[in-house]
């Protein structure tokens, strides 16, 4: 079992709840982002999705697109993101999840990619623009590996591919919350329920939900739908909006912090009369 599965297995027996944190790394430089990535883990992130920048990333929003051209343009590389996988490993045991998308992973080659990043810790991969409907030789390579697979399913997905992403995800699902590319929204889509019903009834595998989550408030609804909160372009718009502030490692982990008490307003919420 990678460290995804033993965090859900944890947070199950004490009935809490995970928040996971994205950010791209190598942004704003590589050797800044296991600080960052320690600033959000002291504030109360339990997984870490380390994406990959690359040059033509279809399924973010601009805030997440600036990010990765500021970590190209700082040398950032697959190879380098490992380098910094290496690093958080030495000092922390954070569950890693790889997001990234498909062309770098061909160009590294998958038997090579999921050695290496096993070998440097990472848990799991996203690919955001893998086919599930193909995924059957990819699956196996990551299983022998040791690695989780992990696939989006969203509010427009067939009931068949929802089928797919529930046989072929392990650690957990992730559920797009609406269509459309990454980025901070002021309220959640009606969508999420029905997505999240669907999903139930054929996994029971633990259910995270992302795309437009930025505040506290978003955390407490979701939480008492799913198992975890993914929160992306908030934390990057936060780094950008930093990224010459020598207290970017307090602020990041204050945010972290404010975002995971979404979770205890739920809990509140679950107590009243």
């Amino acid at each position: 079992m990678t460290r995804i599965g033993r965090l859900f297995e944890n947070l199950k027996r004490s009935d809490r709840k995970s928040l996971i944190a994205y950010l791209t790394a190598g942004d704003p430089a590589p050797e800044r982002t296991p600080a960052l990535v320690e600033a959000l883990e002291r504030g109360g992130a339990d997984l870490i999705e380390l994406g990959v920048p690359f040059s033509d990333p279809i399924a973010d929003g601009p805030v997440i697109q600036r990010a990765g051209e500021r970590a190209l343009r700082a040398g950032t590389t697959l190879r380098g993101v490992l380098d910094i996988a290496r690093e958080i490993r030495s000092r922390s045991e954070v569950p890693l999840l790889l997001f990234t998308y498909l062309n770098p992973v061909l160009r590294y080659g998958f038997e090579a990619l999921a050695r290496d990043a096993a070998e440097a810790g990472i848990d799991g991969w996203l690919l955001t623009d893998a086919s599930v409907e193909e995924a059957g030789d990819y699956v196996k390579v990551m299983r022998s590996a040791g690695l989780d697979t992990v696939f989006l399913a969203a509010p427009t997905s067939t009931p068949r591919r929802l089928e797919l992403v529930a046989k072929y995800s392990s650690g957990f699902v992730y559920l797009v919350s609406r269509t459309g590319v990454t980025g901070e929204q002021d309220s959640l889509s009606a969508s999420v329920g029905p997505l999240v019903r669907a999903m139930r009834a054929i996994t029971s595998l633990p259910l995270a939900v992302g795309f437009g989550i930025s505040r506290p408030e978003h955390v407490a609804e979701l939480g008492r739908q799913v198992e975890a909160v993914v929160v992306g372009s908030a934390i990057v718009h936060l780094i950008e909006r930093n990224l010459d502030n020598p207290s970017l490692e307090i602020q990041l982990e204050a945010f972290a912090r404010e975002l995971k008490h979404g979770f205890a307003m739920t809990e509140a919420g679950v107590r009243e009369p």
